[in-house]
């Protein structure tokens, strides 16, 4: 019998250096698009998908990323007072119930893989989902919960995947694919970051996870990768030798690399257009200023 994905852990741990100096006292993983951080679009997508443990793996100085979620009654209070429901509303999505959320310190910064391990006693023996912030993925249906309902078919490990262009593979780890069955291919290899003339396709794997407590297993080794760091993928390619159970899933979405600065700009510019109280003033304003760029040219 299949166990459902009810528990995801979100890897917070990292310094965030490509944002210097905003990120020097504010945690990445708060900076906004338009009027959202970015945490707060993970929570609401592993919400959709039926997330009811949120496990937050942090490091020294996310102190302002923890209070994020704690009620604000003061503020509360003044939007009930001034009947202002609809700014109520949207607090209310960021506060987290008493005990639906936990914190687990990374001492080290030894890799994704470690900081996934970090949350072992958390997962137990259930599958889990693993979240990273920095892909935001605008989709019409949750791109966790297209994952969540591809799982309960297939059981085993999935890991998102998108088509990438050979120049940019060495960004990315690659699958090498088994075969191929539309939205699910079924992989038997995954090569880290390889030069484009090496890599085995063009599905690369990006920031969301549906992973066995085998996974747990395969880090408890410890084992160095690439970097010097523990690394998820590894864990994740033992389980095709000793499993066969790693699929790469096609989501239906965009996906926006919120760690990088162009990243994070296409994506602010992507989801304020998408407003329906901003899209028209930011619309005419980026026209605007494309045209004043091209006369100076």
């Amino acid at each position: 019998m299949k166990k459902t994905v009810t528990k995801a852990i979100f890897p917070v741990a990292g310094l965030g250096t490509r944002f210097l100096p905003a990120t020097k006292s504010i945690p990445k993983e708060i900076l906004c698009l338009v009027d959202k951080p970015l945490i707060q679009y993970a929570i609401d997508e592993a919400r959709d998908a039926g997330i009811e443990e949120f496990i937050f793996v942090t490091s020294r100085g996310k102190g302002a990323l923890e209070d994020y979620f704690d009620g604000a009654p003061q503020l509360e209070q003044a939007l009930r007072a001034k009947n202002k429901s609809k700014l109520l509303d949207t607090l209310m999505k960021s506060t987290m119930d008493s005990g639906e959320i936990a914190y687990v310190r990374q001492r080290e910064a030894l890799g994704l893989g470690h900081a996934v391990w970090c949350a072992r006693r958390l997962i137990g023996d259930e599958p889990f989902a693993v979240i990273l912030t920095d892909d935001v993925i605008a989709s019409e249906r949750p791109v966790l919960q297209q994952m969540v309902e591809a799982h309960e078919k297939t059981g085993g490990n999935i890991v998102a995947a998108m088509e990438v262009a050979p120049s940019k593979a060495s960004a990315y780890g690659l699958l090498d694919i088994n075969e191929d069955m539309g939205s699910l291919v079924s992989v038997k290899g995954m090569v880290e970051k390889p030069e484009p003339e090496d890599a085995p396709s063009n599905l690369a794997v990006i920031g969301r996870y549906i992973l066995t407590p085998e996974i747990m297993q395969n880090l408890d080794t410890q084992e160095r990768g690439a970097g010097g760091e523990i690394q998820l993928t590894d864990a994740i390619a033992k389980e095709i030798s000793n499993s066969d159970n790693v699929f790469g899933f096609r989501f239906e979405g965009t996906r926006y690399d919120c760690g990088s600065k162009a990243g994070f700009l296409q994506a602010t510019v992507a989801f304020g257009l998408a407003r329906g109280d901003l899209s028209q003033e930011f619309l005419d304003y980026l026209i605007e200023t494309v045209e004043c760029r091209r006369a100076a040219q």
